[in-house]
């Protein structure tokens, strides 16, 4: 007998509610909860195939430990036995640094990703972390920091009154959104065309996004911070500079005009193929729209001014008055906040805290390059031990990070590795060490991340759709074990983890002059709280704790997790409203305009003016049915459009003597690749265009689908050297490729 059941969709930032068959414990059927407070209904390909991500045969379904140089199942005991040998092994010779830590993309989608790495972290007391952050975000995080001094303070669209809305390297038909979480994102944007809005796409690709576009923009790929700081030129030389209410916040306006004095829309234009006129029309209808806002994505990060760039993104929005109120740019409010304290100057935001150790890439928000993994395992200095153990949780950096082949070598020479991951996959084939966690039907969900970046605010939490399988491991359990292990615990209970946070947490709220149980004892809040679980548990203080919580009984009406429970389908805490000064945490308490790592870094702008790349540029693409490597293993799911071909003009093809469907040889400083050329318009002439998270054809691994069709490692093109000097994100658009014909694949 089949039954139903809610879940909240864990595939995609869009974070869809998603009303579950279930047949004995086998998803078999998935489809929009129309009742679920964020997303009405809408669902995507992604989600509609959620029973066939669930059920992958080739997921790993107990531990994995190398004996005699192959990967053999073991039992729990013996996987965190070997665990706790290897990494306190490493750290007893060689110090904490030798422990790197790698965290992928699919921590931000699960329960666990988001409230165990943290621990681990702080328990290992390593400075060797890296995350797919470096090679996705970490410009609009330091631009944020910078800004606001908070690298979390990152404003979203108001996507649902805006009037004007800008795009530039962002397609959400294709991703669902990204740094900003709106379920049915292409419903927003046709709703804004209804109402009379406007939308301009900045994209060097015709996407479906672009096609959308009142106005798309065919940019070169990489000179984005330049089109976005002659706009910013524009508002100021024209007069059209009105922050409003802002103006009160705001330190160094005066400064930021003698900043980008030189980048008129006439010096810009060469670089960007962008005529002048161009440029003025678009600052112009930003600044005469009633409201608007600029949201810039993964196009505009993983280039090589992707923090400036990030960062003008958001002066446009302060410069039209934009920021912080509605139909701009505002700050969600998420329910798992802590109380938010009084504005006033903080302690602000510092980079380059410490340094890696052999290229010196400065840390950004507490993590090093993903680039720099690679060097950091496999070369020697005299600033100390190399990377000798690593410890990947939901992680492929063999197919993510720049220049796998390196990677893949050095990741064979580590003494000790453990992963946790559901696939024996690109990278997860090295570990020593394969902790799998069970299908996403089986674990609950709430989204920490995402709802910190959503453009409504909302609450809502999953329990498990099926009950976890005898002998699987829940991924929270799993992860407190691993820090158990990691951390010379090894052995203790695991709600030991959830007790010590819990603890701690609830001990510094009592100290909190601004909390809502300030004075009152750590004891009776502890005993107070709900929960099945030790996430459940943490949870209900978190929420409690928050701007929305009850304060453990002060506000009656607030949330708890006995009250989110009652609403099954989430509970809507209102649109997005006007925050600041709340958020800055600066040092001024102001928004600091052009802080002092920004205005070190213009000159590198202005050099960019006087230099254009010659020959082809490689952008990336991605496809909706795809979220990086995730879903090359599921049938529905690839396919169809949904392929790794190189997308390259005609005009281009031509040239070059290339027909659709043959073979061409792609290369770049990093290597070469052999794919299937695809002609078409879709790109701009001068740019060709691959998807990344493809390249599944190493041995070794365990998947099945995906090696039938394992297509090429875009970033194999890139030798790693190539990163944004202010947030180390790597440089994986509009990099210089040479294209030639082959024979026949």
């Amino acid at each position: 007998m089949s039954r139903t059941a809610l879940r909240i969709c864990p595939l995609c930032e869009a974070t869809c509610g998603l009303t579950l068959t279930v047949e004995g414990t086998r998803v078999t059927g998935a489809r929009g909860d129309r009742d679920d407070v964020f997303s009405k209904g809408f669902i995507c390909p992604k989600g509609a195939s959620f029973g066939a991500v669930d059920g992958d045969p080739d997921r790993l379904r107990t531990p994995l430990v190398r004996r005699d140089g192959e990967l053999v199942e073991a039992t729990w005991e013996e996987a965190f036995d070997a665990v706790a040998t290897g990494i306190r092994g490493v750290v007893d010779r060689y110090g904490a640094n030798s422990v790197g830590v790698v965290l992928g993309n699919p921590n931000v989608h699960t329960m666990a990703g988001a409230l165990y790495p943290p621990v681990l972290l702080a328990g290992l007391g390593t400075r060797s972390v890296f995350t797919a952050s470096t090679v996705d975000q970490m410009p609009k995080h330091v631009s944020s920091g910078l800004l606001y001094g908070d690298a979390n303070a990152i404003p979203v669209p108001d996507l649902d009154h805006t009037d004007h809305l800008l795009l530039i390297g962002a397609n959400p038909l294709e991703s669902n959104g990204s740094l900003c979480t709106a379920p049915d994102f292409p419903g927003k944007l046709k709703a804004l065309k209804a109402r009379g809005g406007t939308l301009t796409v900045i994209d060097p690709r015709r996407t479906r996004t672009a096609k959308l576009a009142d106005r798309h923009i065919a940019i070169r790929p990489g000179a984005d911070a330049l089109l976005l700081a002659a706009m910013a030129y524009v508002l100021f030389e024209e007069g059209l500079v009105d922050p409003g209410e802002l103006t009160s916040h705001l330190q160094g306006l005066d400064e930021l005009r003698e900043a980008v004095k030189d980048f008129t829309p006439e010096a810009v234009a060469d670089a960007c193929d962008v005529d002048a006129g161009v440029t003025r029309a678009l600052a112009r209808e930003l600044a005469a729209a009633p409201t608007a806002a600029v949201y810039g994505r993964i196009g505009s990060c993983t280039v090589p001014h992707g923090t400036l760039a990030s960062w003008l993104v958001d002066v446009l929005n302060i410069l039209t008055g934009n920021l912080d109120r509605p139909g701009g740019a505002l700050f969600p409010q998420a329910a798992t906040d802590r109380t938010p304290r009084p504005a006033g100057p903080s302690h602000g935001f510092a980079l380059a805290r410490w340094h890696s150790r052999v290229s010196r890439h400065p840390e950004a928000k507490g993590e090093l390059p993903l680039s720099a993994l690679a060097e950091e395992i496999d070369t020697a200095t005299a600033e100390g031990e190399p990377v000798r153990a690593l410890i990947a949780v939901a992680a492929n950096p063999v197919l993510s990070a720049p220049d796998g082949d390196r990677l893949d070598k050095a990741l064979g020479a580590l003494e000790f590795m453990v992963s946790v991951d559901p696939y024996l996959n690109e990278t997860s084939r090295h570990a020593h060490v394969v902790l799998p966690p069970p299908p996403p039907s089986q674990s609950p969900h709430h989204d920490f991340a995402f709802n910190t970046l959503a453009v409504r605010n909302q609450v809502r939490y999953t329990r498990p759709a099926v009950p976890l399988e005898p002998g699987r491991m829940a991924e929270t359990e799993i992860l407190a074990r691993l820090i158990l292990a990691a951390t010379g615990m090894h052995g203790a209970d695991p709600s030991a983890v959830d007790d010590l946070v819990i603890g701690q947490t609830l001990g510094k709220a009592v100290k909190d002059a601004h909390s809502p149980v300030h004075g009152r004892e750590p004891g009776e809040l502890t005993a107070a709280l709900v929960g099945d679980t030790g996430p459940e548990r943490r949870l209900d203080m978190m929420l409690r704790l928050g701007l929305y919580g009850d304060g453990f009984g002060v506000r009656p009406d607030g949330l708890s997790l006995t009250k989110l429970l009652a609403h099954p389908h989430g509970i809507d805490l209102g649109p997005l409203r006007s925050r600041l000064p709340q958020p800055l945490k600066t040092r001024s308490g102001k928004v600091e305009l052009l802080p002092r790592p920004i205005a070190d870094d213009l000159p590198r702008l202005r050099e960019a003016l006087r230099h254009k790349a010659d020959g082809l540029v490689l952008v990336g693409r991605r496809h909706l049915r795809s979220n990086n490597s995730w879903m090359h293993n599921v049938p529905a799911l690839t396919g169809g459009t949904n392929r790794c071909t190189l997308h390259i003009h005609p005009e281009d093809a031509e040239r070059l003597g290339l027909k659709d469907g043959a073979a061409v040889r792609v290369k770049g400083a990093g290597g070469e690749v052999v794919t299937e050329a695809e002609v078409t318009d879709g790109v701009r002439p001068g740019v060709v265009s691959l998807p990344h998270g493809w390249g599944h054809n190493r041995p070794g691994t365990r998947l099945s689908h995906a090696l039938k069709d394992p297509g090429v490692n875009v970033n194999q093109l890139l030798d790693g050297s190539l990163l944004d000097p202010l947030s180390g994100n790597a440089v994986l658009n509009g990099i210089p490729v040479k294209l030639a014909a082959v024979a026949a694949l």
